[in-house]
């Protein structure tokens, strides 16, 4: 059987054999040299998907997408200085910077916290409607839609941190209902939105100022309506009163 095969095989590949040997050098000579020429953009097509380059890719088309440009420190021969990066003009201050306003940037009134929000700003309820829009994009996540540290992210840490995923670690996030936090003045909650506390991290370089005290609005609108004081509502009297004696009685 073996040598069936080997001897079928001979009878196919005799003749090729015999045209290699009949056809000229030259044209075997250009056949390599194609094969060879072949293989080069391949090599490079592979260089250039496992190397790495500070050069920039090649960029036929440019579609104004890289023009000339001063970078940091670089000199600039249009100014009389000879520096293209401008110093900053004496005695300058930021539109919306802080100029002895502690009150209103730093929730701050004679040292103390402020009890008040600032005169510049008006609580009503456009003004806290707003705070509510602020505080489902960056509160709630963490704190609940209700306040009551019950947000999603709060959710999914804690089931990572029971499952032992990497090592997580996890500070649930403070109940916004919780007397401690009830009792903090306006200055203090806006004090640590700026800036965070404990392992809250500062929003100030996020929410705008007007932002923050609109937030602290709607956090005590939330607080209000779980913790309502029933003298502050007109005809409270009147209305049917929860018996708490029959709790837990089945009754």
């Amino acid at each position: 059987m073996t040598n069936l095969i080997k001897q079928i095989i001979d009878d196919l590949m005799k003749p090729v054999f015999e045209d290699l040997r009949a056809t000229p050098l030259w044209i075997k000579w250009v056949v390599i040299v194609i094969t060879c020429a072949a293989t080069i953009p391949l090599a490079l097509i592979f260089r250039s998907r496992t190397s790495y380059s500070d050069k920039p890719k090649i960029h036929f088309i440019q579609n104004m997408d890289n023009q000339p440009k001063f970078v940091s420190q670089e000199p600039n021969a249009l100014f009389l200085d000879g520096r293209a990066m401008r110093p900053k003009i004496k005695g300058t201050i930021a539109q919306d910077g802080m100029a002895g306003n502690t009150h209103k940037f730093m929730g701050i009134i004679d040292g103390a916290w402020a009890d008040t929000y600032p005169p510049s700003l008006t609580v009503d309820r456009d003004f806290i409607r707003r705070g509510q829009e602020r505080f489902n994009i960056y509160c709630a996540p963490c704190h609940g839609i209700g306040g009551f540290g019950d947000g999603i992210i709060h959710k999914r840490a804690t089931q990572l941190v029971e499952t032992g995923v990497n090592g997580t670690s996890w500070v649930a996030p403070k109940n916004l209902h919780e007397e401690v936090v009830r009792e903090q003045p306006v200055g203090q909650l806006f004090n640590s939105i700026t800036n965070g506390i404990r392992t809250m991290a500062a929003y100030g370089s996020q929410i705008p100022v007007d932002d923050r005290w609109a937030i602290i609005s709607y956090m005590e609108a939330l607080q209000v309506s779980q913790n309502a004081n029933p003298d502050s509502v007109e005809g409270a009297n009147a209305l049917p009163h929860k018996d708490s004696s029959n709790e837990g009685s089945g009754e």
